[in-house]
């Protein structure tokens, strides 16, 4: 199994609106794509600004293709996202998952 990790930057007081949006686009989208094994969406707040980490869940790096295209490593983003995110990082992570 492979975990593809993305992180992203929401101020603080749109950081709900921000969930709501990814539980109507990127999460449904992610559970739909053959080859997942779940999600999980982990939010840290501060004073000013929420961090999003998604661990999407992976058969292989064939199946995270058929979410992000044949450069995996490139970031996907929705066409509202830069209305919420502080910045459009490009690149995500991928890890063996060895223990579950």
């Amino acid at each position: 199994m492979i975990a593809r990790v993305w992180h992203g930057v929401t101020d603080y007081e749109r950081s709900d609106e921000y969930l709501a949006y990814l539980n109507r686009t990127g999460i449904p989208d992610y559970r739909a794509t053959k080859g997942n094994q779940g999600v999980l969406v982990l939010r840290k707040m501060d004073d000013t600004k929420a961090h999003f980490l998604l661990f999407s869940f992976w058969d292989s790096r064939d199946a995270i293709r058929g979410f992000a295209g044949d450069e995996i490593g490139k970031a996907r983003y929705y066409p509202e996202d830069k209305e919420f995110l502080l910045e459009l990082e490009p690149t995500v992570e991928h890890y063996e998952v060895l223990v579950r």
